[in-house]
């Protein structure tokens, strides 16, 4: 066992800049987040409907912001806009900005900042985004179409909202027969033909039937897979918002409930929403909670897990991680707060709680772990660099949980805050490792690590 010393560097502004000048630089102008859950880290994110286009994952979603006396209703939801990200490996989500205002929107209520969950799909090169919002004519929830000629925008608005449709939370299913079909929530769960335009109903809306009746039901969202049509949707069983789905052989049903996919929030966030998306043979589920607003649940922050499918085609119930989906590469900062595991005591705390935007660290004590997976080595690294604070002298092990190997033991000497650690270890060989992270001796506390 080699055991490496540590080149401590100031955590000072000036330090952090003049090294990650290039990098940081990269990353503003190209609107780059390294993210695991929740996906974005920089703004609150909610009802996700995932896409793919051109093998490549677009996340629209829905963007919460804080209500003021001169701006919604304080303590309520309050959205005025929309942005779109996007990702080729999961890992990696660029932030295309602001593709839709409620400014843009001629009819809505410009007093009612309810730009709520919205969907996207692709139809002969031209892109159809719907978003619910207000009225200013009725009062009354309304959904809109805007067209665009890319996923990213720019998306312009129709004129008037969808007539004969009142409601939130649009979805549109295409069938491989080119069919297309609007679900939409208002009390009740409902369904109707679309248009080869896009824009209107080429039917009446029904209600769907068998669905719960007692508890509070919204955020339709339609897949096939198999030959089999799955109807899932947001429900009040008892007290929040679980995720439940119904399955059926035809688009306009009937359908069956089957199961939950996603139990109530352990923390109390009374709502979810959310997609689910097939990418390089692999289902996600694509949700939200509220991650970087503990404390007021209409702040909320997307997620994604990995889905599986039972033999039967049912739906196995998925468990929410911090680690989230896609592969970290060694290269980017790897937020081990963001862990697959940890033991008992490690503590995963706010960097600052004033302003949540700026992360979490995990504090380990002596005998503290932390397992991160899915790290790739593309080359054969030399260095590991930590952004970490420690009260004591620390000794920390760096092994792989499969090959039961070490990659490196360090000592980190104190310091009187948060310090950059640049240290030598012997060059890791190029794959894939599961890290765990494991104190040996010492108190540290740990923001990011990177290798190099």
């Amino acid at each position: 066992m080699r055991i490496f010393l540590v080149n401590r560097t100031s955590g000072t502004l000036n330090g952090l800049c003049r090294y990650y000048m290039g990098t940081i630089l990269f990353l503003l102008l190209n609107n780059v987040l390294f993210a695991q859950n929740p996906l974005i880290q920089d703004q609150f994110t909610a009802d996700p409907t995932a896409r793919v286009f051109d093998d490549t994952v677009y996340i629209y979603p829905s963007h919460d912001i804080m209500c003021t006396e001169d701006k919604g209703k304080p303590g309520w939801f309050c959205m005025e806009d929309y942005h779109v990200f996007s990702s080729k490996n999961l890992t990696a989500w660029k932030d295309h900005g602001v593709i839709l205002t409620q400014k843009d929107v001629s009819w809505t209520d410009p007093q009612a900042y309810s730009m709520w969950a919205p969907d996207c799909i692709e139809k002969e090169g031209l892109y159809y985004f719907y978003f619910p919002t207000k009225s200013k004519e009725s009062g009354a929830f309304k959904i809109g179409v805007a067209v665009g000629k890319s996923p990213v925008g720019p998306f312009i608005s129709e004129k008037n909202p969808i007539e004969n449709v009142d409601g939130i939370d649009p979805n549109v299913f295409m069938d491989t027969d080119g069919q297309a079909y609007l679900y939409w929530s208002g009390k009740n769960i409902y369904l109707a033909k679309l248009k080869p335009n896009l824009k209107e109903l080429a039917s009446e809306p029904v209600v769907i039937a068998n669905l719960p009746e007692e508890g509070h039901m919204e955020g339709p969202f339609m897949f096939e897979r198999n030959g089999n049509y799955y109807l899932t949707y947001p429900h009040v069983e008892d007290k929040t918002e679980r995720l439940e789905y119904a399955m059926g052989d035809n688009p306009m049903g009937p359908f069956q409930v089957t199961g939950v996919l996603m139990d109530e929030s352990a923390t109390g966030c009374w709502t979810n929403h959310h997609s689910i998306v097939a990418f390089k043979k692999q289902w996600y589920l694509f949700y939200h909670h509220n991650d970087l607003s503990p404390d007021f649940d209409k702040n909320r922050s997307i997620r994604a897990d990995s889905l599986t499918f039972n033999p039967d085609g049912s739906i196995q119930k998925v468990v929410p991680t911090l680690r989230g989906i896609g592969i970290s590469a060694a290269a980017d900062k790897i937020e081990i707060d963001r862990y697959t595991k940890k033991s008992k005591h490690a503590l995963v705390r706010f960097n600052d709680p004033q302003e949540p935007f700026k992360g979490w660290n995990i504090a380990l004590e002596q005998e503290d772990w932390v397992h991160y997976n899915s790290v790739q080595f593309d080359e054969k690294y030399s260095k590991i660099i930590l952004y970490a604070r420690a009260e004591k002298a620390s000794v920390l092990s760096i092994t792989d949980a499969v090959l039961k190997s070490t990659i490196a033991e360090i000592q980190i000497a104190p310091g009187d805050g948060w310090e950059r650690y640049e240290i030598a270890i012997a060059p890791v060989n190029t794959g894939r490792y599961d890290l765990v992270f494991s104190l040996k001796k010492g108190k540290i506390a740990i923001d990011w690590v990177q290798f190099k």
